[in-house]
């Protein structure tokens, strides 16, 4: 599955984020500098959640598996 990266030119910049991420936001001076910095922020954005979602079943048995999310 993609994601949609969206950039906004702004006077110092761009704003740039992930539509279907929310969280993952970020900018640049440039274009390029926007778009490192989204990778950064998405990857940011997913290792939160994946500590507030272990902290969430601390202590349970629970059962993990590698999930690939495959186009319908």
């Amino acid at each position: 599955m993609q994601f949609t990266a969206v950039y906004v030119p702004v006077p110092e910049g761009y704003v740039a984020f992930v539509e279907e991420l929310p969280g993952a936001n970020t900018q640049g001076a440039t274009l390029e500098e926007a778009k490192a910095n989204l990778q950064e922020a998405v990857s940011m954005v997913l290792e939160a959640n994946r500590e507030l979602a272990e902290k969430s079943v601390e202590g349970q048995d629970v059962t993990k598996e590698p999930f690939v999310l495959t186009e319908l």
